[in-house]
């Protein structure tokens, strides 16, 4: 089990709680984007930087991601496809994406979609807050716990 990160747009608190997981529970983690990353020296971690492109770090992600790993992501569409390969995905608000509920994300995502297309303005997500960190750290830290026993 490896835990893979969307880390083109992943909070750095997130990444932060992955580095301190990672090594505490001695998983690997592994940051995809299309950036060049600072990582700790570790050798639980280690980043990836693809070529920019649309899609390009997802196509990599779904390479690299095996049933049983999580990715941590808030992009709908990879949801499905690493959930597809029985992978586990987390965003980083600590919202789980499942097989139970991926079809409606990706119906409300793409009804959005056309609501913004036809010009109606329909906001973001709200800001990152505190509380956000502590919901995907306990989350996080809730999957290892059930991976390591």
């Amino acid at each position: 089990m490896q835990i893979i990160v969307d880390a083109d747009a992943c909070p750095a608190v997130v990444k932060d709680i992955l580095f301190r997981a990672g090594a505490r529970t001695k998983v690997n983690v592994t940051l995809v984007a299309n950036q060049f990353l600072r990582t700790p020296p570790s050798p639980w971690i280690r980043a990836i930087q693809v070529p920019a492109g649309f899609d390009v770090a997802d196509a990599r992600i779904v390479e690299i991601a095996q049933a049983g790993d999580l990715v941590i992501t808030a992009d709908i569409p990879l949801a499905a496809l690493v959930i597809a390969k029985a992978a586990f995905a987390l965003d980083p608000r600590g919202e789980w994406m499942s097989a139970e509920n991926i079809e409606e994300r990706l119906s409300i995502r793409s009804m959005m979609d056309q609501l913004r297309s036809s010009g109606v303005q329909t906001g973001g997500p709200p800001p990152y807050a505190p509380r956000d960190g502590k919901n995907f750290a306990a989350q996080l830290d809730r999957f290892l716990a059930k991976k390591k026993s």
